[in-house]
This record gives C-alpha cells, structure tokens and sequence, in this order.
C-alpha cells in the first residue's frame, strides 16, 4: 500500500481500521485471528494491516510514531478517532467500532 492509497482510504467515509503490525511479534500474531475476525463479521468498515518491517510503509510508520506493536488505529474522513497499542479482546475490539461507526456520518 502506498501512502497516497493510504491517504485516499481514510479520507473515506467508511471507518478504516489499520493496523500497524510484524511478522516477528508475538502480540500481533496473537492479534491476528481478531483483526481477521473482525473485518468477516463487520464488512462495512475497511480493515487494513501494515507491515512495519516493509521498507515502503516507513512514511507511514513514522508519520504516526508507531514506536510499538501491534498498534491498532481507527480513522474516518482523515480523522483519526481512536488509537490504542497492545493485545485487545475481540469483544472490545468490537465495541470500541461499534461506538465509532455511525458517529458523524449522516
């Protein structure tokens, strides 16, 4: 993903869910079963995982200091409305969304 795709797809009025992720972390494989869970069961935001160790995402990673991972973050319309780091549940996973998803758009 370039960062001008990146820019074009949290621009969008849909809630966009990144997240920033390794290959090599623990919690971010612990992670992963959630996120993919998550972009199944709500098919009306966009969900989007970015590898920090991909030299083309570097941008990116800086430009959000992403200094630990996984570090989730949630966005719409440019807007970042959330951002948390570490190991979240599914549950509230889903609910932290859920409070996001209509807020705004009208």
């Amino acid at each position: 993903m370039t960062t001008a795709d990146f820019d074009n797809l949290v621009a969008s009025e849909q809630l966009t869910l990144i997240d920033f992720y390794a290959t090599w972390c623990g919690p971010c494989r612990a992670m992963q079963p959630s996120i993919e869970r998550l972009a199944q069961s709500m098919t009306d935001i966009n969900v989007v995982r970015i590898d920090i160790s991909d030299a083309s995402h570097r941008d990116l990673v800086r430009r959000y200091n992403i200094v630990s991972v996984p570090t989730l973050l949630l966005f719409r319309e440019s807007q970042m409305l959330w951002r948390e780091s570490g190991v979240i549940p599914y549950d509230r996973l889903c609910n932290i969304v859920r409070q996001h998803q209509f807020v705004g758009s009208y």
